[in-house]
């Protein structure tokens, strides 16, 4: 981790550090993620898909990497910003360092930043494009390059995300059919450990093609990029709501079922990613403690007057959840199965798996 590296933002703004991970440069949006652990699980999070993540607290790596905290196949996002990067990890679930792990899985990365400044500066200005870079040490180069990375609305990661195929995964009586825009493991374990036979479908599939699993409810999974940019989803969420059969949206799931059922959604400043986002549940009154990631939200001021909004971000007012009051439909833009993150949310997945198994007697 001697090698020069640098941190040069759209604008201009330019920060010096040290490489970690593999020598070369990288280009994504840059986001922070206030997580004090679970970055292996954050970094192997598919919502990161086209972003490179600066992480506010100060120490990543102090535990290692191990062989169970992967939330997909692999590391999607594109690379990691810290401000130190622990060379000598302690845990017993331990296998290799931050540094190996990065270098495994192809990704650029640079420690020795001063994340705190980083983190007021995107607060400040918004989200923007930026280039990690080890490789190259001509700034006015790196500048350049940061002009021609293409905006998150533009790029098509669902199709990087999403699975191929269709499989199956065995858990119980009741069938849920998950549409896989980015799901994580901990959703899936989630499912089958509630006694669920999870079937996974490609994000591009058509409703007709759900409605032949029979499915007792359907899942819509978190992910990455712009919600208007799932044109063949938003479609089929808006012919299976014909149906009337259970389904639950998170994250991006969330946002998709906002589109399909009219509303709009608009893209943050600069997002809410982090295991410490209070959000206010209207009905109970109660306040929990979420992991988030997502860049964009739902607008409350277009939801039909059949949309009931049942949670809300206590920083901000953003919309959080909302409900059909008419149809067993329920979305949040939250994530109940963490990892990382407090689990305070998980009994969202009861309150679905009610609506399914109520449909599965009909």
């Amino acid at each position: 981790m001697d090698e020069k590296a640098l941190l040069v933002l759209e604008d201009g703004t330019v920060f010096e550090g040290r490489s970690l991970g593999i020598i070369g440069t990288t280009t994504g949006e840059i986001v922070f993620n206030t997580s004090m652990t679970g970055y292996q699980e954050i970094i192997t999070d598919p919502s990161y898909a086209g972003e490179i993540i600066a992480f506010t607290y100060p120490l990543i790596g102090n535990y290692g990497i191990n062989d169970t905290d992967w939330e997909s196949r692999k590391a999607f996002a594109r690379g990691i910003i810290v401000k130190e990067g622990a060379e000598y990890p302690s845990n017993w679930r331990s296998r290799q360092t931050l540094d190996s792990f990065l270098k495994e899985n192809n990704l650029v990365g640079i420690t020795g930043v001063d994340t705190r400044a980083l983190t007021r500066h995107l607060r400040s200005k918004g989200t923007m494009s930026g280039v990690v870079s080890s490789s190259e040490n001509e700034i006015e180069k790196l500048i350049a390059m940061t002009k021609k990375i293409l905006p998150i609305n533009e790029q098509d990661l669902l199709k990087e995300v999403s699975t191929e195929q269709t499989y199956t995964l065995p858990g119980g009586r009741t069938k849920i059919v998950v549409v896989d825009l980015g799901v994580k493991n901990n959703t899936l374990r989630n499912l089958q450990k509630k006694g669920c036979t999870v079937v996974v479908v490609p994000a591009n599939s058509t409703a007709k093609e759900i409605l032949m699993y029979r499915p007792s409810g359907i899942l819509l999974s978190n992910g990455p990029g712009d919600p208007v940019n799932a044109v063949a989803t938003i479609q089929a969420v808006k012919e299976l709501l014909q149906e009337k059969i259970p389904m639950f949206g998170i994250c991006l799931g969330h946002q998709i079922m906002g589109l399909a059922l009219g509303g709009e959604t608009f893209k943050l400043k600069f997002g809410h990613r982090g295991g410490n986002h209070p959000v206010r549940d209207l009905f109970s009154g109660k306040v929990i403690i979420t992991s988030q990631n997502h860049g964009y939200a739902v607008r409350a001021e277009n939801l039909n007057e059949d949309i009931e909004i049942t949670h809300i971000n206590l920083n901000d007012n953003t919309v959080e959840g909302i409900r059909h009051k008419h149809l067993p439909v329920i979305s949040i833009q939250y994530h109940p199965e963490a990892a990382p993150g407090p689990q305070d949310s998980e009994y969202l997945f009861e309150e679905f798996l009610k609506l399914a198994k109520k449909h599965s007697n009909q």
